[in-house]
């Protein structure tokens, strides 16, 4: 009490008479510091004080927290908060189907005329983020979630890193690795530690004693060898393997316009690098845009830590902007000519990621697709990811947020209907991601024509993040657990085994609950979803039975 009472008087008195920085704090010592206090708690705690505002109800929120944690995820009556009245929906069957009746088969084949096409074991998977973006730990979880779950996870634009290897076993067969190895006392003193306290803390000690290295955290560790190890990129690419190691999940590579992870020491594209790179990845894809952000990736100082930089080839502890445009598409022709230059390198499925804003800025997209095919050219793309206007990110301009891009289900109507009208549906696959949460939000954009969705937000709620927008890094706050930042301090509690079994049965709820949904749509397939599945309600109750007659409304020239 008494060094309260010290430390208020001198904060008076230098409000009130010493400092000339703020008025409110001259006229109000000690009192205005409140708005300041309130200001700050107002992000990280205005889902507990105030209704949903970005989702439609919290319930949905909710929803995914229970899915992980393995908790009933039933509601009593109703939502706690309204749902919006304009909405897309699911009709019902007259005569509706036994959740057993519906196909558990969730597979999707993108690339199917390549050399070597990707078949996936869901048509759900985690959205693109960077090994940067969110610390180490959790992409640990994260890749070992996808690996228990059986669904694909996409390495963001930060190149595919050590930590995306947490699942696979290590062995000395494998050239592959750079080891680093302690002596028999240091192997002696982690045995004990681990005897007497723990494992976490022996591995601690025992790092410190090992790695010598600026990047100690780019090493994973192997408990059987008692080793670090890491991937060395220098190695011959005759030791890389041939074919993708079934012990990790199965990953899709993303190329920014950084090229990060595929780029030589000029910043160039390294076909070299990218062959190695492949060798682990199922699938390449374009990043030219992202719901949030139509400009380079952003990653502030305070997330380029010495790993980070190891990874991307850059210098630590620096602003790292990447461009706005991709090096390879100062015109679609150039991007098309670039795809087909990566799918005769990794004889594996390419795509693009790409955010629509008019029916004419994606119908040069089908178009060049159609002259291609036409050309019996390879060099198109064999799936495009959709990502709706309201697409997040952890750091991205506020003046593009909320203002550039369309809806995803707008977009997805758009690039569905211009593919077929072309007639190049057939031979693009369409990824569709944005704001999706629960198995409803989910089964309308696969009526609408997606053939698998992608979700970040969710997945990083699954993992444990409580939305208190601290992600960037930015004002000198941090991820408070441990998910999204690269402090060492936030990220030494996160839990990765656990989060990783969270992860995973967050997926299989969204499974089970899209079996439910197509079951009371009396469909037994998946691909047998269609746009003849859905009605659309808008905010005057007028209900459109025929949603082709609501999207030609909306989507005015």
């Amino acid at each position: 009490m008494i060094l309260f009472i010290v430390v208020s008087i001198v904060l008076f008195i230098y409000d009130r008479y010493i400092q000339r920085e703020n008025q409110l704090l001259i006229n109000y010592p000690l009192i205005g510091r409140l708005r300041y206090l309130f200001y700050a708690l107002r992000d990280p705690m205005r889902q507990y004080f105030g209704d949903e505002k970005f989702y439609e109800s919290f319930d949905k929120v909710k929803w995914v927290y229970d899915s992980a944690e393995r908790k009933s995820a039933y509601a009593s009556f109703s939502p706690s908060q309204p749902i919006k009245g304009a909405m897309l929906s699911i009709k019902n069957a007259n005569c509706v189907f036994n959740t057993q009746d519906v196909s558990d088969d969730f597979s999707v084949v993108f690339g199917e005329k390549s050399p070597k096409p990707f078949k996936t074991r869901s048509v759900f998977g985690r959205s693109a983020m960077s090994d940067g973006a969110i610390s180490p730990e959790a992409t640990r979880a994260f890749s070992k979630g996808a690996y228990l779950g059986s669904f694909p996870i996409n390495t963001g634009e930060g190149g595919l890193t050590s930590n995306f290897f947490y699942t696979h076993k290590y062995t000395r067969e494998c050239k592959f690795f750079e080891t680093l190895e302690g002596t028999v006392f240091a192997k002696s003193a982690y045995r004990v530690i681990k005897f007497l306290l723990n494992g976490a803390v022996a591995q601690k000690v025992y790092k410190h004693m090992v790695i010598r290295t600026s990047a100690p955290d780019s090493y994973l560790f192997d408990i059987e060898e008692i080793l670090f190890f890491r991937i060395n990129w220098s190695a011959s690419l005759d030791v890389f393997p041939k074919e993708v190691p079934d012990d990790i999940a199965d990953t899709i590579f993303q190329i920014g316009s950084g090229l990060y992870g595929v780029r030589d020491d000029k910043g160039e594209f390294c076909e070299t690098r990218y062959k190695k790179t492949m060798s682990f990845c199922r699938m390449t894809e374009i990043k030219m845009a992202q719901g949030a952000k139509q400009t380079g990736g952003k990653l502030l100082k305070t997330k380029v830590s010495e790993e980070i930089a190891y990874y991307r080839g850059v210098e630590a502890h620096k602003d790292l902007f990447s461009p706005n445009q991709f090096p390879y598409a100062h015109t679609l022709e150039e991007l098309f000519d670039f795809i087909g230059k990566l799918k005769e390198i990794s004889k594996k499925p390419v795509g693009v990621k790409i955010v629509i804003s008019s029916q004419d800025s994606f119908s040069e997209y089908a178009q060049l697709i159609q002259k291609r095919i036409e050309e019996n050219s390879s060099a198109y793309p064999d799936f495009l990811t959709i990502d709706g206007g309201d697409g997040g990110s952890g750091a991205a301009p506020l003046d593009m947020m909320m203002s550039v891009g369309m809806s995803i289900s707008k977009a997805l109507y758009i690039a569905d209907t211009t593919l077929r009208k072309v007639g190049v549906r057939e031979s693009v696959k369409l990824i569709a991601s944005e704001k999706v949460l629960t198995p409803d939000d989910a089964i309308v954009l696969f009526a609408l024509g997606a053939d698998y969705v992608a979700i970040a937000r969710a997945f990083m709620m699954s993992a444990g993040c409580i939305r208190a927008r601290e992600c960037s890094g930015a004002h000198g706050r941090a991820c408070p657990v441990g998910l999204a930042t690269q402090d060492k301090k936030k990220r030494a509690s996160f839990l990765v085994e656990k989060k990783a079994k969270n992860v995973a049965s967050y997926h299989a709820q969204l499974l089970s609950g899209i079996r439910n949904l197509l079951a009371i749509a009396g469909v037994k397939k998946l691909c047998e979803l269609n746009k003849t599945h859905l009605i659309f309600k808008d905010h005057r109750g007028r209900t459109y039975m025929n949603i082709k007659r609501y999207f030609e409304e909306s989507l005015v020239e």
